[in-house]
């Protein structure tokens, strides 16, 4: 509820995810609420530790400073990533956000590893701590404050696939396990000389590095270039086929410049008989429609194929039906056929599942072998190729 409240305050158009504008409004949203949330629960368990000389509740009050500092990071990284496309930077700028992402993994596990080292020394020399019945209420109501900063950042980063804000729900939740073993750890302190403050800091400081370590993964993967996400693939093919001049389509290409920035190229088979003014517009009109329907600026190569011959479609199928029998998930394109009098020389392209079992060798063979059964003066070319997904 009160989350809803908040987005209607601060977001213009809350539904209109695809623009820019409010994309922006979410991240910064999310930030502004990161920056008031952890500063006041940074200065309440501060106070607490200082006063107790708990390390593990100095730990998670320090751990709050720096999801503070995160959220300050996002903020700058959404507004920068919102700039518009330049002569130095002609796609834009949304990987900064992903490159803000990965400021605040440094600065997670940082803060983890200089903790672990105090926390590891309080262990070999161990301080009494006293955590007072106020200082531990102040501590514990960290636990519904992230526990909401959790479903917030949820919530927001789903509503825009944001990496950025996904990484801090994670992090809200990593902080709630964090504050109940500083708790556990101040109890057990009060009946026994057991270093548990020392060992709970320890604690605190390895789940700070470990999400450190998955934002960093979360964050890097799409700035190599990760494996696109299969929906969206289906989607912009389905898109692609809804027109009538397109008979199949293959080496689609996605590139991520940002959440919701994507660049593709796809090649596109169409009737040889067709006039080529006619199919460039047509092929136009489905590179407009794609960018008006998904986040994806489309470029559409041409691929001539005689559609009409009836002997060219038997081959074609017939081969089709030769690579889908040795595996379901090959995929043939691109394919030629030349004739002669005594003689039909199919040429084509196999696309098939990276480090297959067989080598391209063996599936040339197998293919050749499979084709020839139906005439044995066939030659047969097949070109073999490894998908990227």
């Amino acid at each position: 509820m009160f989350t809803e409240f908040l987005v209607r305050m601060f977001v213009k158009e809350p539904e209109n995810t695809g623009n820019l504008k409010v994309r922006q409004a979410y991240g910064e949203l999310g930030g502004m609420v990161g920056v008031a949330c952890n500063v006041a629960l940074f200065a309440a368990k501060m106070t607490v530790g200082l006063i107790s000389g708990s390390i593990a509740v100095l730990a998670d009050a320090v751990n709050n400073l720096s999801d503070a500092g995160s959220s300050v990071v996002a903020l700058i990284g959404f507004r920068m990533a919102a700039k518009p496309a330049d002569d130095e930077h002609p796609f834009g700028h949304g990987r900064l956000e992903y490159v803000a992402g990965l400021v605040i993994a440094v600065i997670i596990i940082a803060v983890g590893i200089d903790f672990f080292k105090s926390a590891a020394e309080r262990i070999f020399h161990p301080v009494e701590t006293v955590v007072s019945n106020w200082g531990m209420l102040a501590v514990a109501l960290a636990i519904p404050v992230k526990f909401w900063m959790y479903l917030f950042n949820r919530k927001l980063g789903k509503k825009i696939d944001s990496t950025v804000l996904q990484a801090t729900a994670f992090d809200s939740l990593s902080d709630i396990l964090t504050t109940s073993v500083v708790l556990a750890s101040a109890a057990v302190s009060r009946f026994t000389s057991f270093p548990a403050d020392g060992y709970a800091g320890v604690a605190v400081a390895v789940l700070i590095i470990l999400g450190g370590i998955k934002v960093v993964r979360d964050t890097v993967n799409p700035l190599l270039g990760e494996c696109p996400d299969r929906q969206l693939v289906e989607e912009l093919e389905r898109k692609m086929l809804e027109n009538p001049d397109i008979c199949g389509v293959h080496d689609l290409i996605l590139h991520n410049y940002g959440p919701g920035r994507y660049f593709a190229t796809a090649h596109a088979e169409v009737n040889s008989d067709c006039d080529p003014v006619k199919i460039h517009d047509s092929l136009e009109r489905t590179e407009r429609e794609v960018a008006l329907a998904l986040p994806v600026q489309l470029t559409l190569h041409c691929d001539p194929f005689d559609r009409d011959d009836p002997e060219y479609k038997s081959w074609r199928l017939a081969t089709v039906n030769a690579a889908e029998s040795i595996d379901p998930r090959f995929r043939v394109y691109d394919f030629r056929m030349a004739k002669t009098a005594h003689c039909r020389h199919l040429r084509f392209n196999l696309l098939v599942p990276r480090n297959y079992a067989l080598s391209n060798r063996e599936l040339r063979e197998r293919i050749q072998t499979i084709l020839r059964e139906r005439d044995p003066g066939v030659k047969v070319s097949p070109v073999v190729e490894n998908t990227f997904v």
